[in-house]
């Protein structure tokens, strides 16, 4: 979801811009190690940029363990050498600010790394201290019982023993994701404080926003209560009331809004908060976050009558806080929509419409490295996954992470690395070269080609006023399942979601993610952009 823009004021620039997410891990390896890293995201930022995007949000590349892939950080305020260096890191700012694109990280401030220097101190310092006080440590009920039932999103239980076996020091840590990711204990002010500087480390450098990992979660219930679902913690921390949406934690985002706001141009803050649409609206009130992911849409499968009411209830939120939607159908932690919606060519036709779909929506949109060559879905084998969820809770998210290919040919890293390279840090498919850049390049009728198109498009409907900023939508489904989405007088989407080609309404058919039939119907799997005379 999207801040509001108050009456009379003009839009900004990010409440309808289109941001490519980054996972540099995967995305260019410009030192030849089979991992990616900021030397080659530098090389590639022309064809972000020929993109039409607005911007880049780049997930974790400070320093870590890399136990989750970054999302377990040690350093706030580095480069991990497996990317790089800060000099690095200042000039891909410099060169991609050349470019017109602003540049969002991902902050983690849920948990840190268990080799974060005041993880490391908290377990040193011993229980009653000030150092564990920044972090969850309990006493358990014994020896061998944490001190509630709270579960791991990547399995198991929530809990881990500081010192296993020890007589004077019985205490237990708390971790949401891995024993490698100790909670903050945003309780403490002092973590409040760390945080605040973190965020003005980066703003200072000139970052124009973060993304905010987890960020419904950071305050536990107050004395740590069982939860009433023993059994586990899925979907984004939901079965756990206790962990997640308590009521402090608008403080810490009003607080940072005001660190966001204090810096000229404004920075944007962007949260993750994987709640339903009428409690995320309420993160991206005035004073709180700028923006919030849309994460009742991003997970749906094709189904119109799901969409439009999903659509419908962000719509209603977006009237109730003046929150527009953030809209997304993937990101590093999701299956790919090509293979979510059905795999095969028909998953593919889907991933398409459902993409301009996204593109043709009010308010901020989000690509995902791969999402504009419509890449499927990758069945690593089991031998090569390195997800924690995989090894902890038999979920692997390693397949939305397949290193991107960039060339038709080129050994087994399909321009990925340098040639000569070792293979990558996840392995490709042997036909990801026909999936590749260049191979989307050469066909007109690509995906990438499409997307090019719709963001160019975009930007000239806005220019001529017939798309605003804080347009909403009017959602409806008609015979055959075609899903609707009107914004304002002149514009609507439209996408067959049925089994049956279906009539457009009155119009004209300025882009379509697949040809129209020789009668002018849109085809089962194909979303139209239609503007009214």
């Amino acid at each position: 979801m999207s801040g509001s823009t108050e009456e009379g004021q003009k839009p900004r620039w990010w409440q309808d811009a289109v941001i490519y997410q980054v996972y540099p891990r995967s995305f260019a390896d410009g030192d030849g190690d089979g991992v990616g890293d900021l030397a080659g995201l530098l090389t590639r930022l022309p064809y972000i940029a020929s993109l039409g995007v607005d911007g880049i949000w780049m997930t974790p590349f400070q320093p870590s363990p890399q136990v989750d892939q970054g999302y377990d950080v040690s350093d706030y305020c580095g480069v991990d050498p497996l990317f790089g260096t800060m000099a690095q890191f200042d000039e891909l700012l410099a060169a991609a600010h050349a470019l017109g694109l602003r540049i969002f990280l991902d902050v983690v401030p849920n948990h840190c790394s268990s080799e974060h220097l005041l993880f490391q101190a908290a377990v040193a310092a011993g229980p009653g201290s000030p150092e564990r006080a920044m972090f969850h440590f309990a006493k358990g009920r014994d020896a061998d019982t944490p001190p509630n039932n709270w579960q791991s999103v990547f399995g198991g239980r929530a809990w881990s023993r500081v010192n296993p076996g020890s007589d004077t020091d019985q205490e237990w840590y708390l971790h949401l994701f891995s024993p490698e990711q100790p909670d903050w204990n945003w309780r403490n002010p002092a973590v409040g404080d760390y945080f605040e500087d973190v965020l003005r480390f980066w703003f200072d450098k000139g970052v124009d926003g973060l993304r905010i990992d987890v960020a419904h979660a950071l305050f536990k219930a107050d004395g740590l209560p069982d939860a009433a679902n023993a059994d586990s913690v899925v979907d984004g921390l939901r079965s756990n009331l206790h962990v997640s949406d308590q009521e402090e934690v608008h403080e810490v985002y009003r607080r940072w809004r005001r660190v966001a706001d204090s810096y000229s141009p404004e920075r944007v803050l962007v949260g993750e908060v994987n709640l339903d649409p009428d409690r995320a609206a309420r993160y991206t009130r005035h004073d709180e976050m700028h923006q919030a992911f849309a994460f009742a849409f991003v997970k749906l499968g094709w189904n119109a009558a799901a969409w439009a009411a999903v659509g419908t209830e962000l719509e209603a939120a977006r009237r109730e806080h003046g929150a527009a939607p953030t809209w997304a159908l993937e990101n590093h932690d999701i299956v790919r929509s090509v293979t979510r919606f059905g795999g095969g060519e028909r998953g593919a036709m889907r991933a398409r419409a459902g993409l301009l779909a996204v593109l043709g929506l009010p308010g901020g949109a989000y690509i995902y490295q791969g999402q504009e060559l419509n890449l499927p879905e990758v069945d690593v084998p089991l031998d090569a996954r390195v997800d924690p969820m995989w090894h902890r809770g038999g979920v692997s998210r390693d397949g939305a992470r397949i290193p991107l290919p960039w060339t038709v040919d080129s050994g087994d890293t399909f321009g990925f690395s340098s040639p000569g390279a070792p293979a990558p840090w996840l392995p490709t498919p042997e036909a990801w070269g026909s999936r590749s850049v260049e191979a989307h390049l050469n066909d007109s009728g690509s995906t990438l080609h499409l997307v090019t198109t719709a963001l160019e498009l975009r930007k000239q409907l806005r220019e001529k006023e017939i798309l605003a900023a804080d347009d909403g939508g009017t959602w409806r489904v008609e015979n055959g399942g075609l899903l609707i989405c009107e914004r304002g007088d002149q514009f609507l989407l439209a996408v067959a979601m049925g089994d049956d080609a279906c009539h457009l309404p009155d119009g004209n058919v300025v882009l379509a993610s697949s040809p129209l039939t020789p009668e002018g119907l849109l085809p089962p799997d194909a979303a139209a952009w239609v503007l009214r005379n």
